[in-house]
């Protein structure tokens, strides 16, 4: 643990093009960033029809859904209005709106809950955010789970194509992620502008064979109306409940569309969802549904058997690498989700590498990178298909969803004063949807449902036990620390003997109530001063990014002649804090350009932690929080300091 805040810079990036000189130019770019969204954005709910009714109807399923011409309909029926009012009422219309400076998913919600809660005090908005900050642990188990199904799925193509290659199945699987793990520290960029256009030909391609199944069996197209969903849950309950657990697959993914609206904005992903991904969708859930009805042994392989002999092996070879930009998109957002937690104080400082110079987005954190690659193998070679493995995908989906929707309208409510009648009238149709599902996932337990769970919660202890544990060091090094402007005035006074020595020294701190632990023992023990004393302190906004004008400002302390000087730089939860950069933004005039920043040094305290024997935590959770702080990346490198110019200077707390 060292000075400074704790954290990392996720996932980034503009919407904006470079502006056009007429209304053509400005439709190309919007265009491109419709076709740049559909690489990125949707790729995992646009993966979804491999699996969905497949899993429905799979007759391994300990709860299954008989194949008759009634529950095709409501079942086909449920899925299209499950997507209707899951992706399309709850995230595209509603959620959608609620953003932090443009950025959206649980994590900006949860910023702007902590926000309202520090301002007003409120004791519910934290337990929200805390609500909030499970939800995104959740997400996770669901980065975890969501590579080994898409590619798991897609390969077991094969086994329709011919299937004596069931046996490879399995194994390829796993060389497509190894691989896909192993591409990531070296960047996208190249790959990723291929994602768009390879997903455009995905959905026009699953949405022509879903039309061709339709064309044999239109009467399917009955299941448009919501009278036959209704029906099925209602009249069927029995059977209808446990369905639930599997047509939730088609949902998976739509937690994305609201993630990324800060990439590609909120109209982008908008007209990439109505024009192009959700008819493409329908089309092949209602093709799918009138191939099991044309034949119920159909329901083995739905999606493949609805292409043509000659066209399997090019849609399996379609399918894997839509599977793989799915994947790509998810463990991409799992280092975007662990970057913001730490930014915000819920995990350590994670070491952070930008593999593109042009884009901000373009990220990778190794520690998570390596964790969900050893994951994602243990889980495909655990459940060795995608039919097992949905068992436990419903879950992580489901309570997500259910969160961000709880969240959403406490925003609403405080964000845009909605009325209590209309929210409440709201809340209770969607929670009561989201809440349905999350019932029906429970029934799965015992099938492979308490993985993500566990997965969340073991995330959430060690994000709550972190800042539990910041908390108790912060409070302890503040009063070893003590007041800054007390020292300040000793030194002024020389009531502490010191030797000033030329140059520059920056010291990175915590805030401006108290003095940097290197500084003191600086001074203290070493006697020693610099000509120039910067004392910086990084301070997380809640806010995406800081603009420029706003990055520094500057306090004497006091005097504006004694050489020390307070710098608070700013910075946003999605921005990697730059303290040379920072610096060189200071203004020579309020320094009278006596910093000569080329040859500063740099101090840092490096804090070393000890389980004490006070009942600040329980014993195993003092353990969890000492082992996590190991993980913590390397304070000079992740703030961009010079090697040869930085001092490190020790202490140890005991917690």
């Amino acid at each position: 643990m060292a000075d400074g805040r704790h954290g990392t810079a996720p996932d980034g990036g503009s919407a904006a093009g470079s502006p056009g000189s007429g209304r053509g130019a400005r439709d190309t770019v919007r265009l491109a960033v419709v076709v740049a969204a559909l690489g990125v954005v949707f790729g995992d709910i646009g993966t979804s029809p491999i699996y969905t009714l497949q899993t429905v109807f799979n007759p391994s399923d300990p709860h299954p859904v008989p194949v008759s011409t009634e529950n095709v309909y409501g079942v086909v029926s449920l899925v299209f209005w499950s997507v209707v009012v899951i992706v399309l009422v709850t995230y595209v219309l509603l959620a959608m709106r609620a953003d932090n400076d443009g950025e959206g998913g649980i994590m900006a919600l949860i910023t702007l809950l902590r926000g309202w809660s520090a301002q007003q005090g409120a004791r519910g908005t934290a337990v929200l955010a805390a609500l909030g900050i499970f939800g995104a642990s959740l997400f996770f188990g669901d980065s975890m789970i969501t590579p080994a199904i898409s590619v798991l799925s897609a390969v077991e193509g094969l086994k329709v194509v011919q299937p004596s290659l069931e046996s490879v199945v399995v194994p390829a699987t796993a060389v497509i992620l190894v691989l896909l793990f192993l591409v990531q520290r070296r960047g996208t960029a190249v790959v990723g502008r291929v994602f768009g256009p390879v997903m455009v030909a995905w959905f026009l391609a699953i949405g022509a064979c879903g039309v061709a199944g339709i064309a044999d069996h239109p009467q399917i197209l009955r299941a448009l109306s919501p009278t036959y969903a209704l029906g099925f849950l209602f009249g069927h309950f029995g059977t209808a409940f446990f369905a639930l657990a599997a047509v939730v697959l088609a949902v998976t993914g739509a937690e994305a569309l609201y993630a990324d609206m800060g990439h590609f904005g909120r109209r982008a992903i908008t007209r990439g969802w109505l024009f192009l991904v959700f008819p493409a969708c329908v089309l092949s859930y209602f093709g799918q549904g009138a191939l099991i009805l044309a034949d119920p042994a159909n329901i083995s392989s739905p999606f493949f058997l609805l292409v043509p002999d000659w066209g399997r092996l090019p849609m399996v070879l379609l399918a894997t690498a839509a599977t793989v930009i799915a994947s790509q998109a998810v463990i991409t957002g799992a280092y975007s989700v662990a970057s913001q937690a730490a930014q915000l104080g819920y995990l350590p400082r994670l070491r952070i590498a930008h593999t593109s110079e042009s884009t901000i987005g373009q990220v990778y954190v190794p520690w998570i990178n390596w964790l969900l690659m050893v994951s994602v193998l243990t889980l495909v070679f655990a459940f060795r298909s995608s039919t097992a493995l949905a068992f436990a995908f419903g879950m992580a989906v489901t309570g997500t969803i259910t969160i961000t929707t709880l969240l959403f309208f406490y925003v609403a409510r405080a964000k845009w004063g909605t009325p209590v009648w209309l929210l409440t009238a709201g809340a209770a149709v969607l929670l009561f949807v989201d809440l349905l599902f999350v019932a029906a996932n429970l029934t799965k337990l015992v099938h492979g449902a308490w993985l993500p769970l566990l997965i969340g919660l073991t995330a959430f202890t060690v994000m709550t036990t972190w800042q539990r544990g910041r908390e108790i060091v912060t409070a302890e090094r503040a009063r070893r620390e003590g007041s800054l402007r007390e020292f300040v005035e000793r030194l002024r006074g020389g009531q502490v003997r010191t030797l000033q020595v030329p140059g520059t020294a920056v010291f990175l701190n915590r805030g401006k109530e108290t003095a940097p632990l290197a500084l003191r023992a600086n001074v203290e023990h070493n006697h020693v001063r610099h000509d120039h004393v910067v004392i910086l302190a990084l301070k997380t906004e809640p806010v995406p990014r800081v603009p420029a004008d706003r990055r520094i400002a500057v306090d004497d302390l006091g005097y504006a002649d004694d050489g020390i000087v307070h710098v608070t730089a700013r910075f946003g939860y999605m921005e990697t804090p730059d303290v040379p950069g920072a610096i060189a933004m200071l203004d020579p005039a309020v320094t009278e350009g006596r910093l000569r920043l080329d040859e500063a040094s740099y101090f840092l305290s490096k804090i070393e932690l000890r389980r004490g024997k006070a009942p600040t935590m329980a014993p195993w959770r003092k353990r969890l929080f000492i082992t996590t702080s190991y993980i913590t990346a390397d304070a000079a490198e992740y703030f961009g300091l010079p090697r040869d110019r930085t001092v490190i200077m020790g202490s140890q707390i005991e917690v």
